[in-house]
């Protein structure tokens, strides 16, 4: 479904993603792991466009200069100079780390933001509901201010947002970030009930314990540079992946 290929991303002449190739196949839970400032979000950003749209911006302000080379083909099609939005309207979408969600909106208004780019009404409000089935706490929350919603219950909207989207490959950046141990449980039980819908995902984090028991494969990168790859269980039986990324 997703080929990255020799992808490197310099802001400058800092280098953020460094020569990197990941795929991720259909039906899938991928993951993408490594340390803070590993590239981690550089490299999930660029898949959803929005290096490419920060590119873009700063060339009009004479600013920063982003380079990205390499291939990113979604469905043997080459995506590298789509927007966000056409990424999105492609069946990529993002859903960014910490929860950003519109804090003086309603949840349910969030959610329906969500599906902005979808003319029949009628897909949006079932797409709601299906988001209300996966996480049942925002059933009870409909008319609260998300701003005034805990983090966990911010990330569930912003993951709600994304799959109002109707997303064939979702994008998580380090969903679990800052969230407790109940919190991150909710989150990883969505996880399954997403795979069930076929929707493919492809997520960041840094630390792999919650989520690690539940990919299909993984990527590990250090200075944007993929060191290691596996499946799950491969991942899961290296000393070395232990001790970084479970504490142990």
């Amino acid at each position: 479904m997703l080929d990255i290929k020799s992808l490197m991303v310099f802001y400058e002449n800092a280098l953020a993603v460094n020569n990197l190739n990941l795929d991720v196949r259909k039906g899938e839970i991928v993951g993408v792991f490594g340390s803070n400032s590993a590239g981690k979000t550089t490299l999930i950003n660029t898949i959803a466009g929005l290096t490419l749209h920060l590119k873009w911006r700063e060339q009009r302000k004479g600013g920063q200069r982003i380079t990205i080379v390499g291939a990113q083909l979604f469905e043997d099609e080459d995506i590298g100079k789509l927007s966000p939005s056409e990424r999105v309207k492609k069946g990529i979408v993002l859903c960014r780390e910490r929860h950003p969600v519109f804090r003086d909106l309603a949840v349910e208004e969030n959610l329906r933001l969500g599906g902005f780019l979808i003319k029949n009404q009628a897909k949006v409000k079932k797409s709601i509901d299906l988001v209300y089935s996966i996480f049942p706490p925002l059933t009870k929350l409909k008319t609260r201010k998300a701003g005034l919603c805990s983090g966990g219950e911010q990330e569930m909207i912003a993951i709600g947002m994304a799959l109002v989207a109707r997303p064939k490959l979702l994008l998580l950046d380090e969903p679990l970030l800052g969230l407790s141990p109940a919190m991150q449980a909710i989150v990883v039980q969505a996880l399954k009930d997403i795979r069930k819908l076929e929707v493919t995902v492809l997520l960041t984090e840094q630390y792999a314990r919650p989520i690690m028991p539940h990919i299909d494969r993984g990527f590990i990168i250090e200075n944007g540079t993929l060191i290691m790859s596996g499946t799950q269980e491969e991942l899961m039986d290296n000393p070395e992946v232990i001790s970084a990324y479970f504490g142990m």
